[in-house]
């Protein structure tokens, strides 16, 4: 089969063999598979990414001298069972999947993987056990967004609001925009937005944001709500803007670091010790989030049409990596396997 693949530092289309599907695990078609800024992030800074993993216990490093298939926010068509595997699903029904195999010593994740290919290839294996069926009729580029969208209900979750929040979203790129879209989901509000970017401001504003700032105009933190203590999402991930944070943050706040910084950061904690901030960072979803934001999606509680701004085949993978540098142009870009 045919697949971009990251190879020696660089996105290449080749052929690689055809995953065929073990004991508990599923072969599917790759019908649309978004692009993430982590996998821009990791085809960015690869070397540092294994270095850091190598250091966190029960974490295994991506192999750079072998192929990886990216790809981790996916909707699938169900071709056909491994040995023995409970066909719960009937084949040439569409799934989502959260991008995890489980192994006897537990999960392992996909699309970092020397082991099983992410998205960026015309077929995958998932596992049986984890696979969902898109309900409701829901488009296949808009059931590939649920990945990205639990990434912000999870943020939103693990903030454990209390409802009399004032929210500010650093960052209205994917992420931010999914975290956007939860906060509005639970009725946290009004929201303020802070991005650079007009389109992205645009987006925010769609999305559910009440209040959009160009932070090199205005100040978004003179936008909170008074009297509510301020919660804020960081959705860059890039270093120094935690310790803007710090800085700028009114004394109490609540700080979820949702965007993944791939680099050496430098804080000081004294602006946090004065203040009494608190920092909390987050990792994904759990299963209940993941079905719950592809059942948002399917019952048109947010909008994805909005978010989907290219969509691209194998050929193209190197070259949307590059546009999606330019957030006038891009948000969202889906790649296509078959085309």
């Amino acid at each position: 089969m045919k697949a971009a693949i990251f190879r020696g530092g660089d996105l290449v289309v080749d052929t690689i063999p055809d995953p065929v599907p073990a004991l508990g695990q599923v072969l599917v078609k790759t019908l649309a598979c978004g692009i993430c800024g982590s996998d821009l992030h990791a085809a960015k800074h690869a070397h540092r990414m294994v270095e850091v993993t190598k250091r966190i216990p029960g974490r295994k490093p991506m192999d750079l001298s072998r192929d990886i298939v990216f790809g981790h926010e996916f909707c699938c068509e169900v071709l056909d069972y491994g040995p023995k595997t409970e066909k719960r699903i009937k084949p040439g029904t569409r799934v989502c999947s959260m991008p995890l195999m489980m192994e006897a010593d537990g999960p392992k994740g996909m699309g970092y993987s020397n082991t099983y290919v992410g998205g960026y290839a015309e077929r995958m294996v998932l596992s049986a056990p984890l696979m969902l069926e898109v309900p409701n009729g829901l488009p296949t580029e808009h059931a590939a967004l649920t990945e990205p969208l639990a990434v912000g209900v999870h943020a939103v979750e693990k903030a454990n609001l209390a409802g009399d929040e004032a929210p500010l979203v650093v960052g209205c790129g994917p992420v931010g925009l999914a975290v956007i879209a939860a906060l509005k989901l639970k009725g946290i509000r009004p929201i303020v937005a802070a991005d650079f970017s007009p389109k992205r401001r645009e987006l925010a504003a769609l999305m559910g944001a009440d209040i959009v700032v160009d932070p090199s105009a205005e100040d978004p933190y003179g936008k909170l709500a008074p009297g509510k203590r301020a919660a804020v999402f960081e959705c860059v991930g890039v270093p120094g803007l935690i310790q803007q944070i710090f800085e700028k943050a009114p004394k109490d706040a609540r700080i979820v670091i949702v965007g993944v910084c791939m680099e050496t950061d430098k804080i000081e904690p004294l602006f946090a010790i004065f203040k009494e901030l608190n920092l909390q960072f987050v990792l994904g979803y759990t299963p209940e989030e993941f079905a719950r934001s592809l059942h948002l999606l399917a019952d048109g509680k947010v909008d994805a049409n909005a978010l989907i701004t290219g969509k691209v085949g194998l050929e193209g993978v190197k070259g949307a990596f590059e546009e999606l540098g330019n957030p006038e142009k891009h948000t969202k870009i889906l790649v296509e396997p078959w085309r």
